[in-house]
């Protein structure tokens, strides 16, 4: 019961962070999930990244809802869900009611502007720190250059560069694996 608890106490605190959308939880569920509370590794983490990328849904909720999951089977899930929607869904309900008479205000209009700018800042770095870390190899920096280039050039959806990715990641792990087991 009290690692339910703690997943949705954690996962409500990393919520109320939701300011510029799932990205923008990226380094706080980074920071909580892999390195205060080491429920999983960096590499979990970024694996949960991808795997939220493909499937419906903001990225954050559904790695709440896998890392739940993994923990606690469904009720976990369950939890870490619950806690990582709760309050952006209680600050966006309690904005809602107040935004339509302040939308006009030039202060709320440049400091939503300024959130913006400070939002991008704070993705930029995460996808950097990301590609720090998975950026290893000349393959891997091929595969991450050509998915940027068929989303931002063409673009081709998300998911389906994802699962090309993840083919070509396959097919180059098992070519290595059998190079390697033919060497010896």
């Amino acid at each position: 019961m009290n690692m339910l608890l703690d997943l949705f106490l954690t996962y409500a605190k990393i919520g109320a962070m939701t300011f510029g959308g799932g990205y923008a939880m990226l380094p706080i569920l980074k920071r909580e999930i892999v390195e205060r509370k080491k429920w999983v590794t960096e590499a979990d983490i970024i694996d949960c990244y991808a795997i939220g990328q493909c499937t419906p849904g903001v990225i954050a909720v559904n790695a709440a809802t896998l890392i739940g999951y993994q923990k606690k089977g469904v009720l976990g899930s369950l939890c870490a869900t619950l806690g990582v929607i709760t309050p952006p869904m209680l600050i966006i309900m309690s904005i809602a009611t107040v935004l339509q008479a302040f939308s006009e205000n030039v202060y709320v209009q440049h400091a939503l502007a300024g959130m913006n700018v400070a939002i991008c800042a704070v993705i930029a770095l995460t996808v950097f720190n990301l590609m720090k870390k998975t950026w290893k190899d000349i393959p891997s920096v091929v595969i991450g250059l050509s998915v940027l280039g068929l989303t931002l050039a063409f673009g081709v959806p998300t998911v389906i560069v994802v699962v090309c990715a993840a083919t070509v990641g396959i097919v180059m792990s098992t070519l290595k694996n059998r190079k390697k087991g033919g060497d010896n």
